[in-house]
């Protein structure tokens, strides 16, 4: 694997601090979403700051990055996924033991059916402060099969009609544990479950905190709208329901739009790392019965407004 460059001490101080430091190359896949980077080591990145900082501005720029042949340890995943922030376990998956922090998405023969995943999604908006990002490393994969889809929710919410902007502007909405996770789950389990994550309400278009893009931020764990109600959007019962709902529909529909989207093939030891906050993701179950291993580090994230 080729390694980071590093500069010569005479190098001359008006130089860009790291622009010799690092061999990145960076390739866009599409024209909204998505970059391959190749030329760099995630487990040199997890100590080095310099290379991570180049690797953190690529992430807000192409808000998901992939990466080919990252023969890293567990020890070094957990390590580079935190620099971007302190790690979360998840209530329902759990994590590896030896690794907080680490969950382990493996689907084999042995595996129950399940459908959350081949959802398009943002990773848990039933947290009040959802995730900030993740880094998914591929251990075993499918010959065919097993894809994941990302979308650009920031390029989703910029070419929205101008009306409907107008009309979402100051809309919140509830996102739910217990109507997705929670659905399988006997009544008492379910209901403990929602105890613990209480329905959160998140503003239906979000700030990203250091872009500053706007993004349309309602998603599968989103239920229903919390300020709709009001005379200027309800006359009579149908405009709220299921007029509501059909705008709700509507606004997590735009998460399919092929031209917002970039779509991945795994290989083994491939990662991808994205920005949870201004993207969607969908895990496509084609593969079945194939196996499917995959370990992801999720980064905890802030309050959205």
């Amino acid at each position: 694997m080729p390694q980071t460059v590093r500069p010569k001490e005479d190098t001359p101080a008006l130089v860009r601090p790291g622009a010799l430091r690092t061999s990145i190359k960076v390739e866009p896949l599409t024209c909204t979403i998505g970059a391959e980077l190749s030329g760099v080591n995630l487990g040199d990145a997890a100590r080095d700051g310099d290379l991570f900082a180049e690797i953190k501005a690529l992430l807000l720029e192409y808000k998901v990055l992939f990466l080919r042949d990252q023969d890293i340890t567990r020890a070094e995943h957990i390590a580079f996924a935190g620099r971007f922030g302190p790690l979360e376990d998840h209530p329902v998956v759990g994590s590896d033991p030896d690794h907080p922090g680490l969950v382990r998405i493996y689907k084999d023969l042995d595996s129950k059916p399940e459908h959350y995943e081949n959802a398009l999604h943002c990773d848990a908006t039933w947290r009040a402060c959802p995730p900030m990002g993740a880094v998914l490393r591929c251990v075993e994969t499918p010959e065919v099969g097993g894809d994941t889809i990302w979308v650009n929710m920031a390029e989703a919410y910029r070419r929205l009609p101008e009306h409907i902007k107008t009309q979402i502007a100051g809309l919140r909405a509830r996102h739910s544990i217990e109507a997705t996770f929670g659905a399988v789950m006997p009544t008492e389990q379910r209901h403990e479950l929602k105890a613990r994550f209480p329905d959160p309400e998140h503003p239906v278009v979000r700030a990203h905190p250091e872009t500053g893009e706007q993004i349309l931020f309602v998603n599968a764990f989103t239920t229903h709208f919390v300020n709709y109600h009001t005379p200027e959007n309800v006359r009579f019962g149908q405009d709220y329901a299921p007029g509501a709902g059909s705008l709700l529909n509507y606004l997590i529909s735009q998460a399919a739009v092929p031209e917002y989207q970039v779509r991945w093939r795994w290989q083994k030891n491939s990662v991808a790392i994205w920005d949870n906050r201004s993207t969607q993701h969908y895990a496509v179950q084609d593969y079945w019965p194939a196996v499917r291993k995959m370990e992801r580090a999720g980064i905890a994230g802030d309050k959205p407004f």
